[in-house]
């Protein structure tokens, strides 16, 4: 699966990381429904460096779609959400079955 986060790059990363990456989106979706700023700022951070720790960047000349854009290190909690209502249910597609 490729995926971008804003203003750095796009990365790949492989099945066997997305059950935890989905965990992560799951929390961060969380904090933003609670409004709770700290909650928010750790899981965007532990989010964003698991794909930078589980994936690997795509070359830069690669022109290929990203199947998830990540928000920006910073983003803020409107930001995200403005993010989601353009991705749906979450910011990392789920499993297929």
């Amino acid at each position: 699966m490729i995926m971008r986060i804003m203003g750095e790059g796009q990365f790949e990363v492989s099945e066997e990381h997305l059950n935890r990456l989905n965990q992560l989106d799951d929390e961060l979706l969380a904090a933003l429904n609670s409004d709770d700023e700290a909650a928010f700022r750790a899981t965007l951070d532990n989010l964003l460096g698991a794909v930078r720790e589980f994936a690997v960047p795509v070359a830069d000349d690669y022109l290929g779609p990203s199947d998830s854009i990540l928000p920006r290190e910073g983003a803020t909690l409107d930001e995200v959400r403005e993010l989601l209502r353009t991705e749906g249910d979450g910011l990392i597609p789920g499993l297929p079955d």
